[in-house]
């Protein structure tokens, strides 16, 4: 066939290199710094609601937004139909209220938590990366 290659179907497409580094990360075999590398440029599946923004949840001990290394895992979140939209992980990182944690595949295998203080100092860390210490 002639022209661009055809993309796999969205449910099929999959973000090996943030799965990999969730599960290294959890498993204590990707040391933060690394972490952040993969996560800063990696796609990220968030839920998407009727208004514009990330969808929280409240009944944890502080407010933590879901998140997802893949479609496929999203959609054992939300289900088959479920909206959504992509953001890069830097992008998260930008536009994430003050205040709220996130939480990478919540049905996952290695899901991880990260509270508000911890994306403070992710931010931080972008930053001292971005303009130097």
């Amino acid at each position: 066939m002639y022209g661009y290659p055809q993309e796999p179907p969205p449910s099929q497409v999959a973000n090996p290199a943030l799965s990999d580094a969730i599960r290294a990360f959890t498993g204590g075999v990707m040391g933060p710094e690394d972490f952040y590398t993969v996560f800063n440029s990696a796609k990220i599946y968030c839920p998407r609601g009727e208004q514009p923004g990330f969808l929280a949840l409240h009944d944890t001990p502080e407010p933590v937004i879901p998140m997802f290394s893949s479609l496929t895992e999203l959609r054992a979140y939300s289900g088959e139909e479920s909206r959504y939209f992509t953001v890069t992980g830097g992008e998260v990182l930008d536009l994430l209220p003050t205040g709220y944690g996130i939480v990478l595949d919540i049905e996952g295998e290695h899901r991880i938590v990260f509270d508000a203080k911890a994306i403070e100092q992710m931010t931080a860390y972008a930053m001292q990366r971005l303009y130097g210490a």
